[in-house]
C-alpha cells in the first residue's frame, strides 16, 4: 500500500477546557477538516479526531472557582466546542474527551504496559524518585531554573511554585537515540522543514527523563499501580490519538488508522516538543509505532497585535459565522496567510476579501453562467450536437480545467517518485479560486451576454458549455473548504445529489471528452452564492455578563503584577540594517554596564544613524528571542496611531540602566 492509497488519520490537539473556543482553535480544526474532505476526494480514506483535555490542576481550580465540580465545568466547557465546530460544518469523526471511560481505560492500559517495561539494560522504564523542584501552574509543567526569566516563568510572568513531592518517572533518555534517528530520517516526519530543525536542536541541549505522575493533583487518572498518584497532564493528554481509535478496546480499527495508515498531527508550535520527542518515546516503549507525520502551523496575530482579551480583539468564531456565514468564516481563516508560517488575520479587510473573491469572483461566475443557460438554452448545458469545437477559441480554458485537479493533487501530495506526503491548503484552495478566475477571464474576453443578443449559436454554445463545465470543477475542488455552497452550487446545475459528484470521478476524465458527463440542469439559481457585504465590524469574542469585580480583575493590574514588568532606560551606542528585512533594525543598547542587543521593526520609522545616542525605554525581562535569525533581548516600547510611530523616551538626561516605576 503506497503512501497515496492508505487510509490518513487526522487529528488537532485536544483543547484545554478553561475558556471558550476562540479563532486559534478554530483555525487548526478547520485545517484539520479541509484536509479530510480533500483526501477524501481524492479517493482515500480518512479518520478525522478532535476534542477537549480536560484533567489537571488548572481545570479543577476554575470549576471550583466558578462553584462548579471539575466534571460540572468539563462537560460544560466540552459542549461549547461542539457547539462551535458544528456551526463552522465542521465534520469530525470522533470528539474524544479525556474524562471518557473508553479514553481513561485505554491510558490505564498504556501505563500498565509502561510499568511493566523494561530498557535494554534492565532497567524499569518507570521509576519511582522524589522530586524537588519548581512547577508552572499555568503551563501544568515542571521548570527548571535555567528556563526562568528574573525568578519568573517566561511564558506566564508568574513565580512558579517551589514542590518537593514523590513523583513516577519515564526513562525517556532510553529512547532518545531511536527518536532522534527517525526524524532525522524521516520515518517522523515533521513539517516544515524549520520546526525539524527545531526539535534537533533539542536534542543537543540534552534532554531528561520526565515525571509522569502528580502526588497532590485530585482532578486525574489514578495510576494503576498507585492509586495516591495521578497521571501527570500530557501522559493523560497524548494517548488520545490512539485510545480514540481503538488502542485497548478495538485492535483491528487501531491497526487501520494508526499501524498501516498515514498519521498526520496538526498543531501549534508551542507544543511541538511534546508531541515530536515524549509522544515517539512513550510510543516506543509500549511496542507502538510512533506517528508518521507531524505538521507545525506558526502562531498569528490579529489586525498586528496578539490576540489578547485586554486588547478585546480575540475573534469569536460564532460572530464570524454570524456575519460571514460558515463558509464565508472557513474561507477567510485559511486564506490570510500560508499555512506553517506566522501571520497576521487582517479582519478589518475580511469584508473586502469576502466581497472579491466570494461575492465577486465566485459568485458572479455562477450567477452569470447559469442565467446565460437558463435564457438561452432552456436550462440545459448545450450539448455535443450543439458544438463546433474546431473554432471554439476555448483551448486555453480548456487546458486550465484539465490542469486543476493536478495543482489540487499536488499541493497535498507530492508529484516526486515515490510520492510523499505534501501538505499545502493554500495552494489547494488555490487550484479551485485559479480556474475561477481563468473562467471569468475568458468570459471577460469571448462576452456570451453579447453574442446572446443574436440567440443561440455554437459560438455560444462553447462558451457557456465550457464554462459550466469549469464552474461545475470548481465547485468539487472548492468543496474541502467551502463544503455548504459548493453544493449549492452543484444544485444550481441541476444536480440533486451533489454528494455523488463530490469524488475523484468527478473530476477525471479529460474535458471536452468528457461531454457525456454534461452537467444534467435544469440551471436554476434562487438567490446569490455569496451576496456582496456592507461594510461591517468584525466583533471581538463576547465578554460573559460580568460583575463589576470580575471586570477589574480581566482589564486591571494590581501594582504587584506591574512590578513583574521591568522597564529600565537604555542608551542606543549603535544601529543597522538587519539584512533581507526591510523594516527591521537591530539596535546595540547600553544599561549602565551592560550592553544587550535588540531587533525592533522600526526601520520604516527612523534611521539607524539618527537612533543613536537616544535614550529609550525598554522592556528588560522579557525572553530572549531570535526575529529573522538575529537574537533580540529585549523590547522597545513606542506609540503608534495609524502610520505614525514614536519611541518612548524620557523627560530629560537620566543615567541609562535606570528603573522605571
Amino acid at each position: 500500500m503506497t503512501t497515496s492509497n492508505r487510509p490518513i488519520y487526522i487529528t488537532t490537539p485536544i483543547y484545554y477546557v478553561n475558556d471558550k473556543p476562540h479563532v486559534g482553535h478554530a483555525y487548526t480544526t478547520i485545517v484539520a477538516d479541509f484536509l479530510t474532505r480533500a483526501f477524501r476526494l481524492l479517493g482515500r480514506e480518512a479518520f478525522f479526531l478532535t476534542g477537549t483535555d480536560e484533567h489537571g490542576a488548572k481545570v479543577a481550580e476554575v470549576a471550583r472557582a466558578n462553584g462548579m465540580t471539575p466534571q460540572e465545568w468539563c462537560d460544560k466547557h466540552a459542549q461549547l466546542f461542539q457547539d462551535a465546530w458544528k456551526r463552522l460544518d465542521i465534520n469530525y469523526n470522533y470528539f474524544v474527551r479525556t474524562t471518557d471511560d473508553r479514553h481513561v481505560q485505554g491510558v490505564r492500559k498504556m501505563l500498565e504496559r509502561l510499568h511493566a517495561k523494561k530498557d535494554d539494560e534492565g532497567r524499569s522504564l518507570v521509576y519511582e524518585r522524589e522530586y524537588i523542584g519548581l512547577y508552572c501552574l499555568g503551563c501544568e509543567k515542571f521548570i527548571t531554573e535555567k528556563e526562568l526569566v528574573n525568578g519568573l516563568c517566561p511564558e506566564h510572568l508568574t513565580k512558579p511554585q517551589e514542590l518537593r513531592e514523590k513523583n513516577y518517572f519515564f526513562r525517556l533518555t532510553a529512547y532518545l537515540d531511536q527518536v532522534r534517528d527517525k526524524i532525522e530520517k524521516d520515518e517522523i516526519r515533521i513539517l516544515p522543514e524549520e520546526r525539524k530543525n527545531e526539535v534537533l536542536g533539542l536534542f543537543k541541549q540534552g534532554l531528561e527523563d520526565f515525571s509522569i505522575s502528580r502526588e497532590k493533583v485530585d482532578w486525574g487518572i489514578p495510576l494503576p499501580w498507585d492509586p495516591s498518584q495521578n497521571a501527570y497532564v500530557w501522559v493523560d493528554a497524548l494517548p488520545n490519538y490512539i485510545t480514540a481509535i481503538g488502542y485497548g478496546d478495538d485492535r483491528p480499527n487501531f491497526d487501520k488508522w494508526w499501524t498501516e495508515g498515514q498519521v498526520l498531527h496538526l498543531m501549534a508550535k508551542d507544543i511541538l516538543k511534546f508531541h515530536a520527542v515524549y509522544w515517539p518515546a512513550i510510543l516506543l516503549a509500549i511496542g507502538e509505532a510512533p506517528p508518521k507525520s507531524l505538521f507545525i502551523h506558526g502562531y498569528f496575530t490579529v489586525n498586528g497585535q496578539k490576540m489578547s482579551k485586554t486588547l478585546r480583539n480575540t475573534l469569536d468564531p460564532h460572530a464570524m459565522v454570524d456575519q460571514f456565514g460558515p463558509d464565508g468564516a472557513r474561507y477567510l481563516l485559511l486564506t490570510q496567510f500560508q499555512f506553517g508560517q506566522d501571520g497576521d488575520l487582517k479582519a478589518d479587510l475580511f469584508v473586502r476579501q469576502f466581497n472579491a473573491d466570494l461575492a465577486n469572483d465566485l459568485g458572479n461566475l455562477v450567477s452569470r453562467v447559469v442565467t446565460l443557460i437558463e435564457r438561452h438554452y432552456n436550462g440545459k448545458q448545450p450539448s455535443p450536437g450543439e458544438i463546433d469545437w474546431e473554432n471554439s477559441h476555448a483551448t486555453p480554458l480548456q487546458v486550465k480545467i484539465n490542469g486543476a485537479l493536478t495543482d489540487f493533487h499536488n499541493a497535498l501530495v507530492s508529484p516526486a517518485v515515490p510520492p510523499i506526503f505534501s501538505i499545502d491548503p493554500n495552494d489547494a484552495i488555490n487550484a479551485g479560486l485559479t480556474l475561477v478566475r481563468e473562467t471569468n477571464r475568458y468570459m471577460e474576453a469571448m462576452k456570451p451576454w453579447a453574442i446572446a443578443k443574436n440567440g443561440a449559436s455554437p459560438t455560444l454554445a462553447v462558451i457557456l458549455s465550457t464554462a459550466a463545465e469549469a464552474v461545475r470543477r470548481a465547485a468539487i475542488l472548492l468543496s474541502p473548504i467551502i463544503p455548504t455552497k459548493s453544493r449549492e452550487i452543484l444544485r444550481a446545475l441541476g444536480f440533486n445529489n451533489p454528494e455523488e459528484e463530490l469524488s475523484l470521478d468527478g473530476l477525471d476524465p479529460l474535458w471536452p471528452s468528457n461531454l457525456r458527463r454534461l452537467c444534467p440542469g435544469p440551471f436554476h439559481l434562487d438567490a446569490p452564492i455569496f451576496p456582496r457585504l456592507d461594510k461591517i465590524e468584525v466583533k471581538a469574542t463576547e465578554k460573559r455578563p460580568v460583575t463589576e469585580t470580575t471586570v477589574v480583575a480581566e482589564n486591571v493590574v494590581t501594582i504587584d503584577q506591574f512590578r513583574q514588568t521591568q522597564l529600565r532606560v537604555a542608551e542606543v551606542v549603535a544601529a543597522e540594517k538587519v539584512e533581507g528585512a526591510d523594516k527591521l533594525l537591530k539596535l546595540q543598547v547600553a544599561l549602565g554596564e551592560e550592553r544587550r542587543q535588540i531587533v525592533a521593526g522600526i526601520a520604516l520609522h527612523y534611521k539607524p544613524e539618527d537612533l543613536v545616542g537616544k535614550t529609550l525605554v525598554i522592556v528588560a525581562n522579557l525572553q530572549p528571542s531570535k526575529i529573522r535569525g538575529v537574537e533580540s533581548q529585549g523590547m522597545l516600547l513606542a506609540a503608534s496611531n495609524g502610520k505614525t510611530l514614536r519611541l518612548l523616551t524620557t523627560d530629560g538626561v537620566i543615567e541609562s540602566g535606570s528603573s522605571i516605576g
